[in-house]
């Protein structure tokens, strides 16, 4: 005899033993009862993975837990925000319950790391396994990063090495060959993003806009430009390519796959000269890299120039659903 929807949700979503002291009543009702702290904004995001669209129908159960937690903690991140609750709708072909316990394995392991609570959701019966995560954090008022504040001359930056997860993918179409010693590392960029929650707190008065990279860079950062009415030109050999996308693409190739494939789930930003040094001094302390690879212009639009001055060109930018 199968698993009912109740039992399943007992089994492997109310049962877990992360209680936050916020969340006065938590899976179990209709709603969850929540008690936001005083003097904080509530952030509130939601990402949705489909089956064959954001991931592969045969991947790793675990890993997907983790990713489905960690690309909507990625959002929070992109706004400066601490992270707090969660919520999860579910959507499967049948009840593996195999499945289930692989994908919470992945799922509560994320949430554990990053005190986030379970507290609500909704589990049902579909023809494509459907993950859909609304995730909620606080920030102090007036210190979420936006996308609206870049200036002219601005720095552009980037956390970690943008392009590995689009590496990964591109090798599982048999697009790309990832050497030996690179194939896990690419792999566990893709299936397994680490979510720049500490670098995006620590953003909070440093940076002037920022944004996650999930679609690709240059289509990322297209939307600070558009929402901060103001350009960029980047400067395509800063852009921080990792020992695997080096090695396994031609210079060519591996800069346009940093600019341009998405599952990074890296932060971009845009910081003021006189910022600058307190950016080099709260760095220092992160586990990623961060680098500097552009300036933001008064002149609309996105350039990409080499080192002696010419363009770079793409032929697209990024990552689109309907494109």
């Amino acid at each position: 005899m199968s698993a009912s929807e109740f039992s399943l949700i007992d089994r492997y979503f109310a049962a877990h033993d992360l209680h936050r002291p916020d969340v006065a009543l938590g899976i179990g009702d209709d709603c969850a009862l929540l008690v936001p702290p005083a003097g904080q904004q509530l952030v509130v995001t939601m990402d949705t993975l489909v089956a064959d669209v954001h991931f592969f129908a045969a991947a790793d159960p675990e890993g997907l837990g983790h990713k489905a937690l960690a690309v909507n903690l990625s959002d929070l991140a992109s706004m400066g925000a601490t992270p707090a609750w969660a919520t999860l709708a579910l959507t499967l072909p049948k009840a593996n319950e195999d499945w289930l316990e692989r994908f919470c394995r992945g799922l509560f392991a994320l949430a554990d790391r990053y005190d986030v609570q379970l507290v609500g959701g909704d589990t049902t019966h579909g023809p494509v396994t459907t993950l859909t995560i609304q995730a909620h954090g606080f920030v102090p008022p007036g210190s979420a990063l936006r996308r609206d504040g870049a200036q002219p001359g601005d720095g552009v930056y980037v956390t970690g090495t943008p392009g590995d997860a689009g590496l990964a993918l591109a090798a599982a179409y048999g697009k790309a060959l990832v050497v030996p010693e690179g194939r896990v590392y690419a792999q566990q960029r893709l299936e397994r993003p680490e979510p720049r929650l500490a670098e995006g707190v620590a953003l909070r008065g440093v940076a002037s806009a920022a944004i996650d990279i999930s679609d690709g860079l240059a289509q990322d950062l297209g939307h600070i430009l558009e929402r901060s009415g103001v350009g960029a030109r980047l400067e395509v050999e800063r852009l921080p390519l990792s020992p695997a996308l080096a090695a396994s693409l031609d210079w060519d190739a591996a800069i346009v796959t940093a600019l341009a494939s998405g599952d990074d789930y890296e932060l971009c930003f845009t910081v003021p000269p006189e910022r600058v040094a307190w950016l080099e001094s709260v760095a220092r302390g992160w586990e990623c890299r961060c680098t500097r690879i552009g300036v933001i212009t008064a002149e609309p639009g996105l350039r990409l120039v080499r080192a002696d001055g010419s363009a770079f060109r793409l032929e697209r930018l990024g990552y689109d659903h309907f494109g």
